[in-house]
C-alpha cells in the first residue's frame, strides 16, 4: 500500500490532513514499530485505525478525499487481482518457498484493498472485478498483448510483479518530499517502504534462481540497475518521470522536485561517474547505490496499461 502517495494526494484536497493526523503521533509511533517488526502482516488493520479517527468523527469523508482514497484503491485491486490469478493459473507457480512468497504477498494485497473498503465505507466505488483488469497490457482487445503469456510462463508473471513492486517503491519516494513536515507520518511511512522494497528484491531473487526460461545473462540483480531486462512496454517503470530534471532557476527549496531515470549517476549536482573515474569502478555501480523516486502521473500512466478501458 503506497501510504505515502495516498496521504500526499488527500493533501492537496485537504489541506488538514496534517492536523488530522498529529493529535495521534502515538497512533503512528506504534505503526512505523509494526511496520518494522511485523513486515506488512500487521499494516492493514493500522492503516484502516489511522485513517478511521482521522475522518471517523466527521462520519463521512469529504468527496475530493473519497476520490483519493478511490484512485488507490483502484491500485490496490489491480495488484490484488494480479497475484491471486497468478495463484489460481494451475501450475504457473511451483509449490515450494516462492508459491509461499507469492502467496504471501496476495494476502497482502487483498488486506490493502479489505482496508481501504472499510475506510471509504458507503463512498466507496463498486466493487472491481479481474476482468476489469488485462494483464497481457492489451487493455482489453485496444492493442496488441505485451505479456501475452503472463499467466502460463512463470518467467513473464514474475518479470510483471517485478515491473509492479518496483514502481510501488519508486512511488513512495516520490512522495516523500510532500510529507517532509511531519515527521511522524513520514516515518511511518518509510518504514512500510522498506517493507515495499524487500518486497521488490524477494521477486527479483526469484527471477534469478527461479525458472529456467531466465538466462543468467539477463536476470536481474537484487536491486535496480542499468542493465535491466524487461520488455519495452515496461521501460517507464525505470525512466524518468516528469519533470525529469531541474526546473530552469529553481530554488533550493524545489531543485530536488524532478525525477530522472534509474540509470542516473548525478546526485546532488554531482557527476559520479567523471568525479570518480579514477576509482574504475563499474559504470552501472554508480546508478546501483541511488534509487529514484517516481511522480504520481506517470506511475498512473503506468497502470493504465493494464486496465481495461471505463475502469479509471
Amino acid at each position: 500500500m503506497d501510504l505515502l502517495k495516498i496521504i500526499s494526494d488527500i493533501e492537496k484536497v485537504d489541506p488538514e490532513i496534517y492536523d488530522r493526523l498529529d493529535p495521534r503521533r502515538r497512533v503512528f509511533k506504534h505503526f512505523g514499530v509494526a511496520g518494522k517488526a511485523l513486515a506488512s502482516a500487521a499494516i492493514p488493520g493500522l492503516v484502516a485505525s489511522i485513517f478511521s479517527k482521522a475522518y471517523g468523527q466527521t462520519g463521512s469523508l469529504t468527496p475530493d478525499v473519497a476520490n483519493v482514497l478511490n484512485f488507490a484503491l483502484k491500485l490496490e485491486y489491480l495488484e490484488s487481482f494480479f497475484y491471486n490469478k497468478g495463484l489460481a493459473s494451475g501450475t504457473l507457480i511451483p509449490t515450494g518457498p516462492g508459491r509461499d512468497a507469492i502467496t504471501l504477498i496476495a494476502r497482502d494485497e487483498t488486506n490493502h484493498v479489505a482496508v481501504l473498503r472499510q475506510t471509504l465505507g458507503s463512498q466507496a466505488i463498486t466493487a472491481l472485478k479481474d476482468t476489469d483488469f488485462d494483464y497481457t497490457g492489451a487493455q482489453g482487445g485496444k492493442r496488441a498483448a505485451i505479456f501475452g503469456d503472463v499467466f502460463t510462463n512463470y518467467a513473464t508473471f514474475l518479470t510483471l510483479a517485478q515491473a509492479f513492486e518496483d514502481t510501488g517503491v519508486r512511488a513512495y519516494k516520490g512522495g516523500a518530499p510532500a510529507l517532509i513536515t511531519n515527521k511522524a507520518v513520514l516515518t511511518a511511512a518509510l518504514n512500510i517502504h522498506s517493507v515495499e522494497a524487500r518486497h521488490a528484491s524477494h521477486l527479483r531473487t526469484m527471477r534469478r534462481g527461479g525458472p529456467a526460461t531466465i538466462a543468467s545473462a539477463t536476470a536481474p540483480k537484487s536491486w535496480i540497475t542499468d542493465g535491466e531486462t524487461v520488455p519495452a512496454a515496461a521501460a517507464a517503470v525505470y525512466g524518468a518521470g516528469s519533470p525529469a530534471t531541474p526546473p530552469t532557476g529553481s530554488t533550493l527549496a524545489n531543485a530536488s522536485k524532478f525525477f530522472p531515470a534509474e540509470d542516473n549517476k548525478t546526485q546532488a549536482g554531482v557527476p559520479l561517474n567523471t568525479t570518480f573515474a579514477s576509482f574504475n569502478l563499474p559504470a552501472a555501480s554508480f546508478s546501483e547505490a541511488f534509487d529514484e523516486p517516481l511522480d504520481t502521473t506517470t506511475v498512473a500512466n503506468i497502470a493504465v496499461n493494464f486496465i481495461v478501458s471505463g475502469v479509471f
